[in-house]
Order: C-alpha cells, then sequence, then structure tokens
C-alpha cells in the first residue's frame, strides 16, 4: 500500500456510528470515498466503531491515520454513569461545590434548588496550606492528613480522587505536591489536579471540571483502552488520535489522562469541518448546522475561524443552573431536536417537538422496531420528503402505517387530520432550530445574512432551506457526505492543545513585558509537550488571544493578538481591537481603563491532514441523475411535485431548479420551490435561495 494512503475518521453520535475513508492515490492525488453508518451500541461504544469498519469494508490493518470522536464522557456525565470521587481541597473549601453560583437562572422560583454536587459532602476532604491570587504561599502545605483520608476514600469505594486548591492557578506547587503524594500511596487510582486541565481563575468552575474530569476518567479511560485493543485486534498498527472538544485531535495517551477535554468531541468536528469546507469554497464566514438523530447543534464561524470557549455548561435550562466544564470547547448552541425528536401535545393543547427523542431503538415510527411515537423522522416521511421506497438508503423498510398511527395520534390531540399534523410538527421542529441559529448569530451581534449556512448531519440538508428562508440567508451548501460530515472533519484537524493561564494587567506603558511573559512561558509548555510525543517542532504554530475586560466588569471578551511580541508600543493597537470586539458583541463601546484578565494560546500542528482535488465540470445534464418525480408537501410552499434526483449520480457543474429532492444513501436534500441549486467540483451542493 506504499502508493495509496488510506485515513479514516469514526464519530460515535446518540443514535448512529459513522465512517469516512479516504483512499488517495499519491501518485495521481485522486481520492475514493467510503462512507457507511452503524448503529450505535451502547454500552459497548467501542463495538458500534468496530461494526462501521466492517460494514464500510475497511481493513484497519490497512490504514495509515485513524481519527475518532466519541459521546462517552458526556453520555457517562448526564446518564450519571461515571465512578464514585473523592474531593481534597483546601482547608475552609470542601463546600464550594455546594455554594456554587448564586446567579440561579429560575430567579423567582421560591422552590428552586441547587443543582446536586457531584461529590457529597462526606468525600470532600481538607488539607491545610494556601496560596496567594499572586501565587503567594501563605501557608505551607501539610500532607500529615492525606493518609487518613485516602484510607476513609478505600472504606467508601471511591475509585477516583480528584484535587483542587484556592489559587492554583497562580502556583501549582502544592497541587503537584498532593498529586505526586496520592499516587505514592494508592498507586493505580485515577487522579486529576486542577491545574493539569485549567490555569484560569475562578474556584467554583475550576473545582467542578476537576471533579467530572475524575467521574468520567476510568469510564474514558477504559473505553479508549477497549477500542484501541480491538483496532489492534483488528490489525491497525497505529495509535488512533482522539477529537477534542476544542476542534483538534489529539493523542490516545494524552487524552486518556484527562478525558474530559472529549465532553463534545462530535460536534466540534462537524464545526471544524464547516470552517475548513468554507475555506475551500471561498465561503470564510459560515452558519454551521448539524442536525442527528437526536439533537440539533450549530455554530458560527467567522472569517474561517471556530469559536473556542471555556465558559461551557452541562444541564443548564430555564430551571437548572447546570454544571460547568473549564475546558476548551466549540462555541455553540445545541437542543435536543433531531430526525428521532418525539412529537407531544401538552396538556393546554400545545404541539412539541423533543427534546425526547426515541434514539436507536427503538426509534423512530417507521423504523418498524415497536416505536409508536411521531417524530420528525416519521412527519418528513409522510409528507413525501424522505422516500418511502428508499428509507435510510434503503436499508429499512418503512412501516408506514406504524408512523401514519403515530401522527394521527398527534392529529386527533390537535384536532386536525394527519396531513396537517405532519407539518405542525416540521414547523416546530423547524422553529425551534431557527431560535438557536438566532443565539450563536443575532444574539451576538452578527448578521446572519452576511453568512452561508453549511447544514449536515442526517437531517441537516432535509431542514437547512426552510431555516436559512427564515433568516434571510442566501445560499445553503450540503457537503459530499453530510449524513457523516463530522467525521470527515476530523480528517481534516490538526494536533491541537488549548492554554489558558490568568494573569492579571492593565494595558499600560510597562505591562507588556509581563504579558509576553506569559505568552512564552506558555509557548516553552507547549513544545516541550509536544516534543515528549516526538512531534515535528518545525510543524508547531501558535495562535494567540487576549481575555480583556473594562476595569470592574466580571466576565471577559477574547480578542485575536497579531503575531510578535507584546511590546509597549502595540499595547494602543491590542486596546483598539478590544473595543471594536466589544462594540460589535454588546453594540457599545466604554471610555474606561481595559485590562488583561489572561491569556489563551492555541498550539498546534499538522498530522497528515486530508487534502482535497477538485474535479473539473464533465457538461453533463441533471437529467442523468433524475429518478422521476412525485408529490412532495414543502409544509409552507403546499403540495409540488417535486423532480427526484439519484446523488449518487450527480457530477460537477450540474444545475437544477426546486421544487426538488436529492436522494442520497445517508440524507434527502429537500430543495424548495423556485431555489437553484448546483454542484461543485468537490460534490458539494450549492443551493441559492430565490428572493
Amino acid at each position: 500500500m506504499a502508493n495509496k494512503t488510506i485515513r479514516v475518521a469514526t464519530d460515535v453520535g446518540g443514535t448512529f456510528t459513522d465512517l469516512v475513508c479516504f483512499e488517495t492515490d499519491l501518485a495521481t492525488g485522486e481520492s475514493r470515498i467510503v462512507t457507511a453508518k452503524s448503529d450505535t451500541t451502547p454500552p459497548n461504544f467501542e463495538q458500534g466503531v468496530l461494526n462501521v469498519l466492517d460494514k464500510g469494508g475497511v481493513d484497519p490493518a490497512t490504514v495509515d491515520f485513524l481519527a475518532h470522536g466519541t459521546t462517552v464522557v458526556i453520555n457517562a456525565l448526564t446518564e450519571r454513569k461515571g465512578v464514585k470521587v473523592g474531593l481534597i481541597t483546601t482547608e475552609g473549601f470542601r463546600d464550594t461545590l455546594e455554594i456554587a453560583r448564586g446567579n440561579r437562572p429560575d430567579f423567582f422560583n421560591l422552590h428552586y434548588e441547587k443543582p446536586k454536587p457531584f461529590v457529597p459532602r462526606y468525600l470532600r476532604r481538607e488539607l491545610p496550606g494556601r496560596v496567594s491570587y499572586k501565587g503567594e504561599v501563605l501557608k505551607p502545605l501539610d500532607l500529615s492528613g492525606l493518609p487518613a483520608i485516602l484510607d476513609d476514600f478505600r472504606k467508601e469505594g471511591v475509585e477516583a480522587i480528584a484535587i483542587c486548591f484556592l489559587h492554583s492557578y497562580a502556583n501549582t506547587s502544592h497541587e503537584q505536591a498532593a498529586l505526586a503524594e496520592v499516587e505514592k500511596l494508592w498507586p493505580g487510582v485515577s487522579v486529576v489536579s486542577s491545574h493539569q486541565i485549567t490555569r484560569e481563575w475562578r474556584e467554583y468552575e475550576r473545582t467542578n471540571t476537576a471533579v467530572l474530569s475524575a467521574y468520567v476518567q476510568p469510564t474514558a479511560q477504559r473505553y479508549l483502552s477497549r477500542l484501541a485493543g480491538g483496532l489492534k485486534e483488528k490489525g491497525f498498527k497505529g495509535s488512533p488520535y482522539i477529537m477534542q472538544s476544542n476542534c483538534g485531535v489529539d493523542s490516545l495517551e494524552s487524552v486518556s489522562r484527562i478525558p474530559i477535554t472529549m465532553v463534545e468531541s462530535g460536534p466540534a468536528s462537524g464545526f471544524w469541518g464547516a470552517a475548513e469546507l468554507g475555506k475551500l469554497i471561498g465561503e470564510p464566514n459560515v452558519l454551521a448546522l448539524d442536525i442527528g438523530g437526536t439533537t440539533a447543534k450549530c455554530s458560527l464561524v467567522e472569517n474561517g475561524e471556530v469559536k473556542i470557549k471555556t465558559d461551557y455548561w452541562i444541564e443548564r435550562d430555564r430551571t437548572s443552573a447546570g454544571y460547568p466544564i473549564m475546558v476548551p470547547v466549540v462555541d455553540l448552541v445545541e437542543i435536543g431536536n433531531g430526525g428521532g425528536s418525539i412529537a407531544w401535545v401538552d396538556d393546554f393543547g400545545k404541539l412539541h417537538v423533543g427534546p425526547q427523542s426515541a434514539g436507536a431503538m427503538p426509534g423512530p415510527a417507521a423504523y418498524g422496531r415497536g416505536g409508536d411515537k411521531a417524530t420528525t423522522t416519521d412527519a418528513n416521511l409522510w409528507l413525501g420528503r424522505i422516500n418511502r421506497d428508499y428509507f435510510c438508503g434503503g436499508e429499512i423498510d418503512a412501516d408506514m402505517e406504524a408512523a401514519g398511527k403515530a401522527i394521527k395520534a398527534v392529529g386527533e390531540k390537535l384536532g386536525v387530520d394527519a396531513d396537517e399534523a405532519a407539518r405542525g410538527i416540521i414547523r416546530i421542529a423547524n422553529n425551534n432550530m431557527v431560535n438557536a441559529l438566532k443565539l450563536v448569530s443575532l444574539n451576538r451581534g452578527h448578521d446572519p445574512r452576511e453568512f452561508t449556512l453549511v447544514a449536515f448531519g442526517g437531517g441537516g440538508a432535509m431542514h437547512g432551506v426552510a431555516l436559512a428562508a427564515e433568516l434571510g440567508v442566501r445560499k445553503v451548501v450540503v457537503p459530499a457526505g453530510a449524513s457523516v460530515f463530522s467525521a470527515w472533519g476530523m480528517m481534516m484537524s490538526d494536533l491541537r492543545r488549548d492554554y489558558f493561564v490568568t494573569r492579571l494587567a492593565d494595558l499600560r506603558k510597562g505591562a507588556a513585558a509581563g504579558i509576553e511573559a506569559v505568552f512564552a512561558e506558555s509557548e516553552e509548555r507547549a513544545r516541550a509537550q509536544f516534543a515528549a510525543e516526538g512531534v515535528d517542532p518545525a510543524k508547531i504554530r501558535f495562535l494567540r488571544y487576549g481575555k480583556f475586560r473594562y476595569q470592574n466588569q466580571e466576565h471577559t471578551t477574547e480578542v485575536l493578538i497579531a503575531a510578535g511580541a507584546v511590546t509597549d508600543e502595540r499595547l494602543a493597537e491590542i486596546e483598539a481591537s478590544f473595543h471594536d470586539t466589544y462594540e460589535r458583541e454588546y453594540t457599545y463601546r466604554l471610555h474606561a481603563p481595559v485590562e488583561m484578565v489572561g491569556i489563551h494560546l492555541v498550539a498546534s500542528a499538522e498530522v497528515g491532514k486530508l487534502t482535497m482535488k477538485k474535479r473539473e465540470a464533465t457538461g453533463a445534464k441533471a437529467e442523468i441523475a433524475l429518478k422521476g418525480h412525485r408529490d412532495v408537501d414543502y409544509a409552507l410552499e403546499g403540495v409540488r411535485k417535486a423532480a427526484i434526483y439519484d446523488g449518487t449520480k450527480l457530477e460537477p457543474g450540474m444545475t437544477f431548479t426546486g421544487p426538488a429532492i436529492v436522494e442520497d444513501p445517508g440524507t434527502t436534500v429537500v430543495v424548495h420551490p423556485g431555489n437553484r441549486a448546483e454542484v461543485d467540483g468537490y460534490g458539494n451542493i450549492h443551493i441559492h435561495l430565490s428572493a
């Protein structure tokens, strides 16, 4: 196989496990693409990965590069399937988890209860010792009580330990000493300290992050070990790269130490893929929309850059404050609205879609596996948007009787027939997703009309045009292999690590040296970590961001700092960038002093990123891909006779107009009346919306 390179990516979703395989001829640059989907297999998720490799006909022994994204961490957290954790913290601070934050979402609810900490109070222990916010040791660390604490933990069945000391972001020495002593006294126990994850301030958030990392660590490590073992048994000679929440991949060994970094690995890869695709087709400003079987996720890409933040919370909603996780995560909005989302009517006769999902088992009613609840997929089938004779690429015989019965049950509660009920389900689902897209665009100071919507996932192409029309977006791009696009995004990712360090500094003469020193220290740390893993130093690249705020504000705004050393002469330029960024996001600026709160360093290195070769148009007409015509209910535009195209036969340069449907084994593209569609040299479908 010396004349070929085979790159594979697998992505474990809530419903399906996806595969993308690129076999590239090194001499010609031509690629053969294989995609496949199989059912996700909880709790043994690694089996789904092995199954989809078999289904795609991919021999792991021939694979040169393998990237993997998984939901194992987020599932363990949301389903409470982690391990018993013990917390060791600074004397007087065992209740930080209990106190949490006072800004509760349901402010006027007198019966409001804070989310229950993942570590009960009797497993939260203290050690004497104190560090100031400047990193000064005010009181030496006393480890004499540690053996007794660990003995108690053993008796209570603790399987993992989290360590978080006050102000350890400024001075890590106490945490390092405690970590070393725990490993000495209890060899083999899972243990993590907060400074290994982040060097940012905010005591509650940092403590909770360390706890949740410890909570999932044994589970994630077992999973990654089983995955590596299963691949090795199949003949894979390398080590897989694991997708992280920051849109980069990392080595399996590194992720195993801090698995919390892959809490949102699946969505991150899709949004990174959307950014890379945007650069490829000359669309650097992108609204990325991923609609899967369980959820819909969206993010905004500006100038080709995916936004990364550490203000990430799980289970946060209108009534719950949720739990913070202070790791770099792509800036996204996620809602429970996917193909498997269940339609239901409340006690007041109001129709809802989601967040409950039918999942893979039993799945939508049309799957014929015993599901009796109407879902978005059932509605799309009923309205003719999905071909009932080509359901799931022809792999499943659509049970239209069960789908019809489920939809009619919804209609009866609303007092309408099945057709109107199905239209209502689609419109409600679309409305939910439009609101999510507004949260990442309009609510953050961006006009969606200035962006291109990239719609992917199994359901993205079905709903993308309707959502774009609502937002005033002029073009929708459906990527080639849209149903497995997140897996494709992994192969476009670099080896990446994000370093956050809190360091307060006023932007005035003399401050630049200290700021530059923090960046330089972090860059040296990154080089050392990459060198330990054999990464070529010449391939390492850095991006510098500063976290700034107006003096006396609580939170910060992140600003990209142009390449080059930070000097006193550049401080005015950096401050001006902050003012501009702040005004765009919040619509105003202040004449007030600006201070830096910390730095964000992105360190990346290329690890064999996939390169795409553009195909030239052959001049063939779209008619050769035409399968026929059928009635399709477009919900708002009524029933139209739509042209049906075989997606596997579309070629670069082909154009057609709506109403039309493109049927692909993994997804269905709904082109609304009056829209013009064209296929580019990479196989992506560009849908231009009518004015």
